[in-house]
């Protein structure tokens, strides 16, 4: 979320102002620092991953303005709405990269000699060229380096960017300083190629980070999509399309066959089936009536309904998601704090170790210029841009690597967590089972013949798309081609919406639906007393075939509906209890049932493995508890519903066949949907993050051993250049290994 927008949150006030102009976890803590200090301010709370700032405001007299202006004068720049709208729909992978290629450009030239050197090359560019080369880099390309250090001072503290303006400076300033006191005849060393490099290869680490930065507002873009922008509106004129803001309570809606509820409601007139999948996970509609309630966000199905509007705003239940979402992000960093934070304390010792060099070098009678020289090459060395590229480096490496076997790993955040992982959660619906409806049982009434019950079922079904059709269908498919059965065009065809259907087949009329309505057309369900209470208890969907005749409705066939494990996912499960891992099975169904499943699993009810009863709204709680005492929880799963507990999970990894707004939620995506990638993605975490640490032990290492030795006057601004340039060429190097990674 990038744009202002406030909610009343008792007698308080919270805003939410896009920022941008962030780089590390300083800037955060300065602009925390500056926006608690105003008046009327109860706390701020800065995101550096959605770029966003919460603020609790007590004073209603304060205005986002004033708050605007505050973030101003701490150097940073507060979001238009346009400007945020227009960041956040810009999804190109390669934004942002110009300044970056421009640098690359402009500094491939300056580089050529210094490889030329490797081979007995000896050449230099003439230095009005390296001059004319470098300038735009160092100035242009370098002004937000020069900013950043320059507000960074102004608040008595250190970042990177302070130590890439004064090193860079620094190595321009000497160059310029020796081509202009040149003897004539004289070609002395430059060192303009140092300064364009050092700026170039840390805009393309800030670059690298950016990108997958953005990707964390996703979940939210996602999720305001679920819900319409206009609402048939009943007025004392008619049906009129307005805008949905400008809906009240109280207000009656139409919804056409189709389309997503607007708002949430009770229906009022009509009846229709329901695609609630985003909010239960589940993939079978559920019918509503008059008196029933609707949640804006799902789908209508083909009744035309009249419903009251009864939330709007932040009330409904999808406001209620997105703000658990964004409220679960909030709480999230990047491992590059942990960069930031050292980059505090090696800034000043940098920038004191510098000018103890050239004092010393000139307290022993060495002239300005050497002494320069050597303080300069401190600079030079310190310049992190191999620390800059240690993190986004080993990110990319090792995401694109996992993303070749179908683990999609979005951000920092999950990668530093999932090797830690000690229990894994799984939403049982479309996670660990097929999330389909499947024809489990057909028990046919005494004397009749179940093959013909079923032929007669799957002629009546033939034409519709209902997902409990299509289990019929796909069952009874086999059995009509082995048998030589061709299906028959049911006549008389009429749905019974929210109930089931009834035709005539083969002079046979025939009535299929629930238990409830055959019961009500006179169908004696007694029949089959002892199977629909095993069934029932198992969390099947029952509904039964039954022909209408003279005598009176008499049963043919009851047809039992239900999930079925994935292929793979008991075998994957147990891989996962081998590792030591604690596992459990969050469910919406009744005990018995997810009991039941559970057991075709291979997970251990009777131990605290399955969860069961847990309303849609509940799931992140469910997961709080599961982190009590400190435990690293992983969360899995699929759904809408998912999506607070996604983000709530120290891990959250969602099955590539789900949403779009549960994978947007989780740090990793599991493409293929298979549960065995679960134990893949904490593997490739464990190795991803293990380069991760490699890459910053040698880019400090680079810098411990090379500080003292150009303080000395081992190094020269040349050599500690290519020292630095050889820092960030192993750290590329060292993380490139992962591409050998395999599952």
């Amino acid at each position: 979320m990038t744009q202002i927008k406030t909610e009343p949150v008792a007698s308080n006030t919270v805003m939410d102002i896009g920022i941008g102009g962030m780089t590390c976890a300083s800037c955060v803590a300065r602009v925390e620092k500056a926006l608690n200090k105003v008046p009327g301010v109860a706390s701020a709370s800065v995101n550096l991953a959605t770029e966003t700032a919460r603020i609790v405001v007590t004073d209603p007299a304060l205005t986002d303005a004033r708050l605007r202006r505050v973030v101003r004068d701490a150097g940073y720049e507060p979001r238009s709405v346009e400007a945020a709208e227009a960041q956040a729909n810009n999804n190109s992978p390669w934004t942002g990269f110009a300044p970056v290629g421009f640098g690359l450009v402009l500094s491939a030239p300056l580089v050529m000699p210094m490889l030329g050197d490797l081979w007995g090359q000896h050449w230099m560019l003439p230095a009005w060229v390296q001059f004319a080369l470098t300038t735009p880099v160092q100035f242009i390309l370098g002004a937000r380096f020069y900013k950043a250090g320059w507000h960074a001072l102004k608040a008595l503290t250190g970042n990177m960017d302070l130590l890439v303006s004064l090193g860079t400076t620094a190595g321009w300033l000497l160059s310029v300083w020796l081509w202009l006191t040149a003897h004539e005849g004289h070609t002395p060393h430059l060192y303009f190629e140092g300064s364009a490099v050092v700026i170039t290869l840390v805009l393309l680490g800030k670059w690298l980070e950016a990108r997958a930065k953005r990707q964390t507002t996703e979940a939210i873009r996602a999720l305001h999509a679920l819900r319409p922008d206009k609402a048939h509106w009943i007025s004392e004129d008619g049906e009129v399309d307005v805008p949905v803001d400008e809906i009240l309570k109280g207000d009656l809606i139409v919804v056409r066959p189709g389309e997503r509820f607007p708002l949430d409601g009770e229906l009022i007139e009509g009846q229709t089936q329901v695609d609630e999948s985003m909010l239960t996970g589940e993939p079978l509609p559920v019918s509503k009536t008059a008196g029933a309630q609707l949640t804006g966000g799902s789908i209508n199905g083909d009744g035309r309904v009249l419903m009251r509007v009864t939330a709007v705003g932040h009330e409904t239940v999808l406001s209620h998601i997105i703000r658990l979402v964004e409220d679960a992000q909030a709480a999230k960093a990047p491992i590059q704090r942990l960069v930031d934070k050292v980059a505090e304390i090696f800034v000043p010792v940098v920038l004191l170790v510098a000018l103890v060099t050239l004092g010393v070098w000139m307290l022993q009678g060495a002239q300005f210029e050497t002494a320069l020289i050597h303080a300069v090459a401190v600079l030079v060395i310190a310049c992190p841009c191999a620390l800059g590229l240690a993190t986004p480096v080993a990110i990319m490496a090792g995401t694109g690597v996992a993303a070749k076997h179908g683990i999609l790993i979005k951000d920092a955040q999950a990668l530093e967590m999932a090797h830690r992982v000690q229990t894994v959660a799984f939403d049982k619906t479309g996670t660990l089972t097929v999330g389909q409806p499947r024809l489990t049982h057909q028990v046919p009434a005494p004397g009749q013949d179940e093959s013909i019950a079923l032929h007669w079922a799957a002629c009546v079904q033939s034409g519709s798309e209902h997902p409990l059709a299509r289990a019929v269908l796909a069952a009874a498919q086999a059995q009509t081609q082995a048998q030589g059965l061709k299906l028959l065009t049911p006549a008389d065809l009429a749905a019974v919406p929210g109930r089931g259907v009834q035709a005539t087949v083969d002079g046979h009329h025939l009535l299929l639906g629930s238990l409830r309505w055959l019961q009500q057309e006179g169908l004696d369900t007694a029949l089959w007393a002892s199977e629909v209470a095993t069934l029932q208890a198992q969390g099947a969907t029952l509904s039964a075939l039954a022909e209408r005749s003279a005598a009176g409705v008499q049963g043919l066939l009851l047809l039992a509906f239900g999930d079925e494990p994935k292929v793979g996912a008991a075998e994957a499960l147990l891989a996962l209890r081998g590792r030591g891992l604690k596992l459990v099975m969050i469910s919406g169904d009744n005990q018995a049932a997810a009991e039941a499943m559970a057991r075709r699993l291979g997970l251990r009810p009777e131990e605290g493995e399955v969860l069961a009863d847990v309303l849609p709204g509940d799931k992140a709680a469910q997961v709080q508890k599961l982190r009590e005492g400190g435990r690293i929880v992983a969360m899995v799963g699929d759904g809408v519903n998912d999506a607070p507990a996604l983000a709530a999970a120290d891990v959250g990894m969602a099955m590539g066949n789900g949403t779009d707004v549960a994978m947007h939620a989780a740090g990793i995506t599991l493409m293929r949907g298979d549960v065995a990638l679960v134990g893949a993605a904490l593997d490739i975490s464990a190795h991803t993050v293990a380069k991760i640490r490699q890459n910053l032990f040698w880019a400090f290492a680079y810098n411990v051993a090379g500080i003292p030795l150009a303080a000395l006057g081992y190094l020269n601004p040349v050599i500690a250049g290519g020292a630095m340039a050889l820092s960030s060429v192993s750290v590329m190097a060292n993380a490139l290994l992962l591409k050998r990674w395999k599952p």
